[in-house]
C-alpha cells in the first residue's frame, strides 16, 4: 500500500500594473487548480471563479479522465449560459489547469490554455502542460525557434480556453508521480516574467512552500510585474516511515 501524501501551499498576487486580480485557484485535496481569467476581456474574473467553483463542487469519482473532460465541458456550458443572461459577458473566457489527485500515486492532469504545470524532480524542472498558444504551435510545427518564442510580443495569444459559445479542447492524462516531485500550478503572470530556470533555482533550494510561493511572486514583480499571478505549489511527501513506526506503537 502506497503512503504518499500530498502538502500545499497557494500565493496570489494582483502584480503592479493590474487593478483587479482575475485569477482564481484551488488547493481543495485531492483537487488544485489556477484558472486565469482572460486579459482585456469582459468579465474575466468572473470566467476563473466559476471554472474554479465547478471544479471544487463536480464529481470526480470514477474514471478521473473522462470526469475532467466533463467538467471542463460543465465550465463551458455554464460561462455561456451566463453570457446569454447577460451580453456584456459574451467573449469572457479563462484558462484552466488543473490536477487531480489518484490512487495516491498519479495526477490525472486537464489543462487548457496558458497557465502551466511545472514538474521539479531531482534537481531538474520539466513542463508538463503544453500552452495552446500561437506561438507555441509555431514552435511545435518548426516555424519559430523556441528562443524567440519566449519573447515574442504575441505570446499570450491564446487559441484554446475555457469560453463562453465555444467548445472547448481540453489535454487531460495521467501522470505518474514520484516521492519528493514538487509541483508548481501558475498563470502566466509568473511563467511569462520568471524563467524556468530562477523558478528551478526557488523551487529547489526553498525548502517551505509558503516561503517558496511569496518568493516566486516577488521574482514576478521584481520583473515588472505585468500581469496577476498565482501559484499553487503542491509537494509529494512519503509517509510509509510514519505508518511504520505507528504500526509499533
Amino acid at each position: 500500500m502506497t503512503h504518499n501524501r500530498l502538502a500545499h501551499a497557494v500565493g496570489s498576487h494582483p502584480g503592479l500594473r493590474r487593478e483587479l486580480n482575475e485569477d482564481s485557484a484551488c488547493a481543495e485535496p485531492p483537487l488544485y487548480a489556477v484558472a486565469d481569467g482572460m486579459g482585456g476581456h469582459a468579465f474575466g474574473e468572473i470566467a476563473s471563479a466559476t471554472a474554479i467553483d465547478v471544479l471544487a463542487h463536480y464529481d470526480v469519482t470514477g474514471d478521473p479522465v473522462p470526469a475532467l473532460t466533463a467538467m471542463m465541458d460543465e465550465v463551458a456550458l455554464r460561462l455561456t449560459d451566463m453570457a446569454e443572461q447577460d451580453l456584456r459577458m459574451r467573449g469572457m473566457g479563462t484558462t484552466l489547469t488543473a490536477l487531480l489527485w489518484v490512487d495516491g500515486s498519479k495526477f490525472a492532469v486537464a489543462h487548457i490554455g496558458d497557465s502551466r504545470c511545472y514538474l521539479v524532480r531531482e534537481g531538474e524542472i520539466s513542463q508538463v502542460t503544453r500552452d495552446h498558444t500561437m506561438v507555441q504551435a509555431l514552435v511545435d510545427e518548426g516555424r519559430m525557434p523556441a528562443e524567440q518564442a519566449v519573447l515574442h510580443p504575441r505570446r499570450s495569444m491564446l487559441m484554446r480556453a475555457l469560453q463562453a459559445g465555444n467548445s472547448p479542447e481540453p489535454d487531460v492524462f495521467l501522470h505518474e508521480v514520484q516521492v519528493n516531485d514538487r509541483y508548481l500550478l501558475c498563470s502566466d503572470g509568473l511563467s511569462d516574467v520568471v524563467a524556468p530556470e530562477a523558478i528551478l533555482e526557488v523551487l529547489t533550494q526553498v525548502e517551505d512552500r509558503d516561503e517558496a510561493v511569496v518568493k516566486l511572486i516577488a521574482l514576478a514583480n521584481e520583473g515588472g510585474g505585468p500581469d496577476n499571478i498565482t501559484c499553487v505549489l503542491v509537494d509529494v511527501v512519503n509517509d510509509e516511515w510514519l505508518a511504520h513506526w505507528s504500526g509499533r506503537l
